[in-house]
């Protein structure tokens, strides 16, 4: 069975004694009821994996003791899903779950023209990355950004490989054909997709139009098929 897994910023090797942040330590001590001596892994959410066991019971400031250290070393390939926000922040939500499970490295949630909604709530948003990233025995936490215009992101986007999926009537190659870099940027439009000015935009700029199947998707649905592809390919 796997050992409680904790998400902890700061813990790090330099000392064996290390106290848990107040939200760890109660889940530790008054949920799980673990007792001295029971072993628990943390992860910074930057590659540091460590496996630790409680020395002092306490539902506010529990303190372990660091027993082994493992470094996880960056995914290989580094997949940016740039995707608008939505006016049913639970299919935003939804997403970003989904594609920490999957291993998307860089989230940037866009302003576009046909964005209808653009309330972003940062804290919540980070904390169903590292929920997700707990669930799925993960080590490195995906960049959540603040949300961006679209004008702003195509004109400043440094990736190597740059695609942006659309559902204007115009040639387009399937993302399922494509062989993928390993550092990669797929811009997701809103509901009702990009306008017209934004797409031409992003080919002025280098991006390539991508479709994601035969069918219309929902802009949560596209970001998850076009996570898998990128990740798969």
């Amino acid at each position: 069975m796997s050992l409680p897994y904790f998400f902890e910023p700061s813990v790090a090797f330099t000392s064996k004694h290390f106290q848990l942040s107040e939200e760890t330590s109660k889940h530790c001590i008054q949920v799980l009821r673990m007792k001295s001596g029971e072993q628990l892994e943390l992860t910074n959410g930057k590659g540091g994996l460590y496996t630790a066991h409680v020395a002092e019971e306490d539902k506010r400031h529990c303190t372990v003791i660091l027993e082994k250290e493992s470094i996880i070393h960056p995914p290989e390939k580094k997949t940016s899903i740039a995707i608008s926000l939505l006016k049913n922040a639970s299919r935003f939500e939804w997403f970003l779950e989904k594609a920490t499970e999957i291993g998307v490295t860089e989230i940037i949630p866009l302003i576009c023209a046909r964005t209808e909604h653009t309330r972003f709530r940062f804290d919540r948003m980070q904390q169903i990355l590292v929920s997700a990233m707990l669930q799925s025995q993960q080590s490195w936490l995906p960049v959540l950004h603040e949300p961006v215009k679209i004008a702003s992101l195509i004109s400043n986007a440094t990736q190597i490989q740059k695609l942006i999926a659309h559902c204007e009537e115009n040639q387009k190659t399937s993302l399922a054909d494509i062989k993928t870099a390993n550092n990669s940027l797929l811009l997701i439009g809103p509901e009702g997709d990009f306008t017209s000015q934004e797409i031409i935009l992003a080919l002025e700029k280098g991006f390539a139009p991508v479709s994601l199947g035969n069918t219309r998707l929902r802009t949560e649905t596209a970001g998850i098929v076009g996570a898998t592809l990128l990740a798969i390919s």
